[in-house]
């Protein structure tokens, strides 16, 4: 029951003892998944970048440092008012400044228009999407043709998480959303290892073909 308490509030944390638990975990574990994340997915100055599943705002804020140009735009969803709140109040200079915009939303359903994004990126994000392909299908939509999507996770972690059931269901498997991607028009659908100090990680890498 622990363990499946602590997998709700790792998808989506709530105000609450064990979600502020969970945020500090976020702002900690996470940091070099997101930072990475950002890296591999090549962003360039004046391109419209989608975080999906931002949480404290960490991948929003270190993004937003390499759009320099004026058209450079980034736009962050998360399903959880407690870190659309917090990511709100990390990144209140951008979003007065009209550089970020934050939506509280669902990935399967965004209030995006077609076709606009150049560049998205998640971490450990996509196990806790209810349908995986309604959320790759959602992503393959608002991306241009061409772009690039790239998620981080670590998967020694997940899988340990998912042996104790804080995991739903078979989601978290990288093979799940990589066929889901590529069902929805993504190609170069891969899965590579990246190295970090001593620490080993996942990226999952797709582009979007229209």
């Amino acid at each position: 029951m622990m363990w499946h308490n602590i997998g709700k509030q790792l998808g989506l944390p709530t105000r609450s003892l064990v979600g502020w638990l969970v945020s500090r975990f976020l702002k900690v574990g996470n940091r070099v998944l997101e930072e990475k994340a950002v890296r591999l997915c090549g962003i360039q100055p004046g391109d419209t970048v989608l975080e999906v599943g931002h949480g404290p705002g960490l991948g929003l804020q270190s993004a937003a440092g390499l759009l320099t140009q004026p058209s450079g735009s980034l736009i962050g969803v998360d399903y959880s008012k407690y870190m659309h709140q917090m990511a709100s109040d990390l990144l209140k200079d951008l979003l007065a400044s009209g550089k970020v915009t934050l939506h509280h939303c669902d990935v399967a359903a965004m209030p995006l228009a077609d076709s606009i994004v150049d560049k998205v990126f998640h971490c450990n994000c996509y196990y806790f999407w209810p349908d995986l392909r309604k959320g790759s299908a959602e992503l393959h939509r608002v991306m241009k043709p061409g772009g690039l999507m790239v998620a981080t996770l670590n998967l020694q972690r997940i899988a340990a998480l998912a042996s104790r059931g804080a995991m739903p269901g078979e989601n978290w498997r990288p093979e799940a959303y990589m066929e889901a991607l590529k069902d929805s028009g993504f190609v170069d659908v891969r899965i590579e290892d990246v190295q970090h100090s001593n620490r080993k990680f996942q990226a999952i890498y797709a582009t979007s073909q229209k």
